[in-house]
């Protein structure tokens, strides 16, 4: 693990002049919603000011690649998935994870017991929908371990690219398809599924656990003690953030909703959904487990023929900012 050396901030109590709040642009993952509810309320309740940052909150979407726009110098740190950003890395885009408030996945497939499916073995012969945008890697290393040809066909399984909804399930498309525990499978209760007629695999549970929802940021820039510093009191400020949303989670939820301009969002799903989240928050003060990564490593590149990410990773994440930040 490559540590990166920077200024620390000023003393706490210093007697200093006004200065101009330090900009920091965050890339979601995905739309305005309670998964990231951390983030809208250290903006909303000032946490990010007392850090004298002046932080802009990114919305994803279906055609935004969080490691697309890092790149290309629209973000200062994305959220991304761990699978998603060490095969960016792999590639040649050099991104560093910084932080991991999610301590645990809360990715599952969600299935038809009429199907008969019972357990990984049956899912040959199956249609299973996958999200597909980096998302996917969870699922085809987890097919890998198993033997199971993503190719179709008897023995294998016919891969539907999974839009980020519950159609396919509904309308009988596919036996399986992907849900996150804070989302998805909320949408197919909503649809009038009963949990009676679900079978669900949480890949926590089948043993190819990834994380989810780290911040990363481009290696080089870590080399400025400038940007290290903002980094750092960003830090403190979101998991600050993020402790407060555990603790309050309908005030957080409430939080979000403010700031969703689609008003696409309801307020009982996303006071679900909050309280889904806080369990996979909850114990994280913002450190990577180097267990947990070495977990995410292992599985990625357990793929047989065709691994995830081919080498282990290095100098893949540095734990110089929350070290930092917690001090």
């Amino acid at each position: 693990m490559k540590t990166w050396i920077f200024a620390a901030a000023a003393a706490a109590g210093m007697a200093t002049p006004a200065l101009a709040q330090d900009e920091v642009r965050l890339q979601l993952q995905w739309v305005t919603q309670a998964q990231f509810a951390g983030y809208y309320v250290a903006l909303e309740n000032g946490f990010y000011d007392e850090e004298n940052l002046d932080v802009t909150i990114l919305p994803g979407g279906p055609d935004i690649a969080p490691p697309q726009v890092l790149a290309g110098g629209g973000a200062d740190v994305m959220l991304n998935w761990m699978p998603s950003a060490l095969a960016a890395r792999e590639r040649g885009l050099p991104v560093v994870n910084i932080a991991q408030p999610f301590a645990t996945s809360g990715l599952m497939l969600t299935c038809w017991k009429d199907t008969g499916i019972t357990g990984p073995q049956d899912f040959r012969g199956r249609t299973i929908g996958v999200w597909f945008f980096g998302n996917e890697y969870p699922f085809l290393s987890w097919m890998s371990q198993e033997g199971i040809p993503t190719e179709g066909g008897d023995d294998g399984v016919t891969v539907l690219r999974q839009g980020f909804n519950v159609d396919p399930l509904l309308q009988r498309q596919a036996d399986c398809i992907s849900t996150m525990t804070y989302n998805e499978y909320g949408q197919v209760l909503d649809a009038g599924v009963s949990e009676d007629e679900l079978i669900t695999f949480t890949y926590e549970e089948m043993g190819v656990s990834t994380l989810e929802d780290g911040m990363y940021v481009l290696e080089e820039n870590l080399d400025d003690p400038a940007f290290a510093d903002r980094m750092v009191r960003f830090v403190r400020g979101s998991m600050r953030g993020w402790k407060w949303a555990e603790e309050n989670p309908q005030e957080a939820a409430m939080i979000v909703l403010d700031y969703d301009e689609t008003g696409a969002q309801t307020e009982s799903h996303q006071i679900r959904m909050m309280a889904e989240i806080a369990k996979l928050t909850a114990g994280s003060n913002g450190t990577l487990d180097a267990a947990a990564y070495q977990r995410t490593v292992d599985t990625l590149l357990a793929g047989g023929s065709d691994p995830v990410i081919s080498a282990a990773p290095q100098g893949a994440w540095t734990s110089a900012i929350t070290d930092e930040a917690l001090n």
